[in-house]
């Protein structure tokens, strides 16, 4: 178990503008919403920082799940919505290459990280993949966003559809991130760990189970493992039903201590997308193939 500090206002200020923290802190004293959709009571900005801390906590020890709250993955340089204030991953990531120059960033949430992608969308140190639900919010996510200036192909979309289920999701992590990820070479990798895709969450309706996200965690492992010697480290994210996240989170964990193999529970649901997936998946090595080589 680590015990985390709260985040620097240096080490926040490296992904958010100095106003926009400033504004957060103001906001949060008054007990003044960021956003219609973020609320925010006089211990937000000091448990934002404390959330953010504890992303960095995470990328010190070399291999751990930030256990935090409030999300950070649709905060943006200068706006926070979605529940989002500062962007845990992105602080954590920027932490990183204090060490290491090239991270990877794997959003598995069923909402689109738009925050995240909008700071490092021209930036090539960073490659960005997400899956998740589309169209949904926060509306954006589309395959054909793949990065700007030197960070074009540093993107990587995968928009799903309804019901995809843990096979459709586990298929695109082995047909697209993993040869992605092994041409990008990451120093370090990191996961945006959302659970809100779960089939019992309320949020969501991808159809994906905890043994789904315990698969997902291994592969995501074995790539840290075959390129940085398992520098690793899990932020939570999204995730409303909170006995579906428990049980997800223990998948994860029992995934990065060696206590599961991939298919310890299969055959896994094929959720009802199996021939739009298939669709979507030529889409995108469509689209990203040319940046990335795909057998």
């Amino acid at each position: 178990m680590l015990t985390p500090r709260p985040a620097e206002f240096e080490q926040v200020a490296a992904v958010h503008d100095t106003g926009y923290i400033r504004e957060v802190e103001a906001l949060s004293r008054l007990g003044m919403p960021l956003s219609p959709d973020t609320p925010l009571s006089g211990a937000s900005y000091d448990a934002a920082l404390l959330a953010a801390g504890g992303a960095i906590a995470a990328v010190d020890a070399g291999d751990a799940f930030a256990l935090v709250r409030p999300p950070g993955h649709h905060a943006s340089r200068d706006n926070g919505t979605g529940f989002c204030i500062f962007n845990n991953v992105a602080i954590a990531a920027r932490h990183a290459q204090e060490r290491h120059e090239k991270i990877l960033i794997v959003d598995w949430d069923v909402h689109h990280g738009n925050g995240t992608q909008d700071i490092f969308y021209s930036d090539p140190s960073v490659l960005y993949f997400s899956t998740h639900l589309y169209p949904h919010y926060p509306g954006t996510g589309w395959l054909s966003e793949t990065g700007a200036g030197e960070g074009a192909g540093f993107t990587v979309n995968v928009p799903l559809p309804v019901w995809t289920g843990d096979a459709g999701v586990l298929r695109v992590f082995d047909e697209i991130l993993v040869p992605v990820a092994m041409q990008f070479k990451p120093d370090y990798v990191m996961v945006s760990a959302g659970f809100d895709g779960h089939v019992d969450d309320p949020l969501g309706s991808l159809g994906l189970t905890e043994d789904g996200y315990g698969d997902m965690a291994l592969r995501v492992k074995q790539v840290a493992e075959d390129n940085c010697g398992g520098r690793i480290a899990f932020v939570l994210e999204g995730g409303y039903h909170f006995d579906a996240l428990s049980r997800s989170v223990l998948a994860v964990l029992d995934s990065m201590a060696g206590k599961r193999c991939s298919g310890d529970n299969s055959p896994k649901p094929a959720g009802e997308s199996g021939g739009r997936m298939a669709d979507r998946i030529r889409e995108i090595k469509k689209v990203q193939g040319r940046y990335w080589e795909f057998g």
